[in-house]
């Protein structure tokens, strides 16, 4: 499996709920595409345990999208950028709500004897 951990903050005037609903709405259409396998729910950072180490970042918001392979992570980050329909539209409301992205991907490792 190929994730991507998205890091982000919301504009101040964007509202969390209508954010999360267009969110899980361009999740959708991606995986209806076969873009994409699925997504984790968006969470907030808690950062006063001494479990959250990460003092470089700042940010309030992160979510794991998943994908099968790197070849749909590729094939998800150029329909994007062609930005194509049906799309289109709703990754650019969401993506205008989002300040200070990072996007972090990495693949599940082999189990042993594989």
């Amino acid at each position: 499996m190929f994730r991507m951990l998205s890091c982000f903050d919301l504009e101040p005037e964007a509202d969390f709920e209508t954010f999360q609903a267009e969110y899980m709405e361009f999740v959708e259409d991606m995986r209806r595409l076969g873009l994409v396998e699925s997504t984790g729910p968006i969470g907030q950072r808690r950062s006063d345990t001494p479990m959250d180490t990460d003092d470089e970042r700042g940010h309030q918001y992160f979510v794991i999208t998943n994908f099968c392979d790197r070849a749909q992570v590729d094939a998800a980050y150029d329909y994007i950028r062609g930005q194509r329909e049906p799309g289109n539209a709703i990754h650019r409301s969401v993506y205008a709500k989002v300040v200070n992205p990072v996007f972090i991907c990495w693949e599940d490792a082999a189990k042993p004897g594989q």
